[in-house]
């Protein structure tokens, strides 16, 4: 499978969440997969997606309606986890593009469900470089002692929060948007940053 080093997926997942202590038997499930293309050579957003996934161990909570505004109802007309796996392998080239998130848990939600469902991680390019923690480099990049929250680097860098932070698509929308301000710095990694 050639590799794509062009385009780079940011991601951004939602999952069942409780205040307190999950419910028994209840585990943390991606409810929400927020996907954003970006364009590394041309440096810009090209397209933004939302996969809605529908959790078979858990619910959506109160609490969790709260944060992400998604209901039970909004997760039941998703997909099953596995066939989300596959619109990210099929459709957004997800074994073969580079990968980001805002920090290491979207990374480490994705290897925990993909085990406890017998599902082939969808992501690879390859995996000792696959994926890179935006948060991370961003801390990195402006001197930063401690790791912000996205919003407080959309603050930190200038830049707008468009749409509702905790849901997925928009989040990942705006990861990517940190993600092009970084590129513009020349502070992205290089194993993925396209050069001119």
């Amino acid at each position: 499978m050639r590799h794509d080093p062009t385009l780079l997926n940011v991601i951004d997942v939602e999952a069942t969440c409780w205040e307190g202590q999950p419910p028994p038997g209840s585990v943390n499930e991606i409810i929400e997969i927020g996907l954003t293309v970006v364009d590394l050579r041309a440096r810009r957003r090209l397209s933004r997606h939302g996969i809605m996934v529908r959790p078979t161990r858990s619910t959506v909570s109160p609490f969790c309606t709260e944060l992400t505004g998604l209901t039970q109802a909004d997760v039941d007309r998703g997909v099953t986890f596995a066939e989300a796996c596959r619109l990210l392998v099929e459709e957004f080239g997800a074994a073969r593009r580079p990968w980001a998130s805002w920090g290491d848990y979207d990374r480490r939600q994705f290897a925990r469900q993909s085990r406890a469902d017998g599902v082939a991680y969808p992501f690879g390019y390859p995996v000792e470089r696959g994926h890179t923690n935006a948060k991370a480099v961003f801390t990195t990049a402006h001197g930063l002692r401690r790791k912000p929250g996205m919003s407080q680097a959309l603050r930190i860098a200038g830049l707008p929060l468009e749409g509702r932070h905790h849901r997925g698509e928009d989040d990942a929308w705006n990861i990517a948007a940190l993600v092009l301000d970084l590129l513009a710095r020349e502070a992205w990694p290089a194993t993925t940053a396209v050069t001119h």
